[in-house]
């Protein structure tokens, strides 16, 4: 293998996963979004209740908490974190989606949007206010409890 090829493979699975949504929606275009959004957001439940399942409570902090010591914080940056407020920044799209869509950004998110709602009982609603995958500088991701 070439050190050019070495260079192309994926670092991790999420971003092995990235390239496999990145070829779908190539070839398939928005038609496919309803299904990675599905799909994807039964990610998310799964990860939601796996989450729920060892955390002390299901306030959004408790589980914002819990979330962010699975980035690197050279690359997620934490704006704010309350009980009713997470709101992150990130500077790298972690499935390489950058200079995609932003309705490909808010099909893959729904394995967030997911996590977020049910490990907080439902409580949560998430917003995506910026993303690299639509040409921002970086992703905004808020999530906030729900009225």
């Amino acid at each position: 293998m070439s050190p050019k090829n070495i260079d192309d493979l994926p670092k991790n699975a999420t971003e092995a996963q990235g390239l496999l949504i990145k070829a779908f929606y190539e070839k398939c275009g928005n038609e496919i979004l309803p299904v990675i959004d599905n799909i994807l957001g039964r990610q998310g439940k799964a990860l939601g209740l796996k989450a729920r399942s060892k955390l002390p409570d299901c306030h959004l902090s408790t589980v914002a908490a819990a979330f962010m010591k699975n980035f690197d914080p050279k690359t997620v940056e934490v704006i704010s974190i309350s009980d009713e407020k997470f709101h992150i920044r990130g500077t790298k799209c972690p499935f390489g989606l950058e200079n995609t869509s932003r309705q490909l950004c808010e099909a893959v998110m729904a394995i967030d949007r997911e996590l977020f709602s049910v490990a907080t009982d439902g409580k949560t609603k998430m917003e995506i206010t910026k993303t690299r995958a639509a040409g921002d500088p970086a992703c905004e991701t808020i999530y906030i409890v729900k009225d």
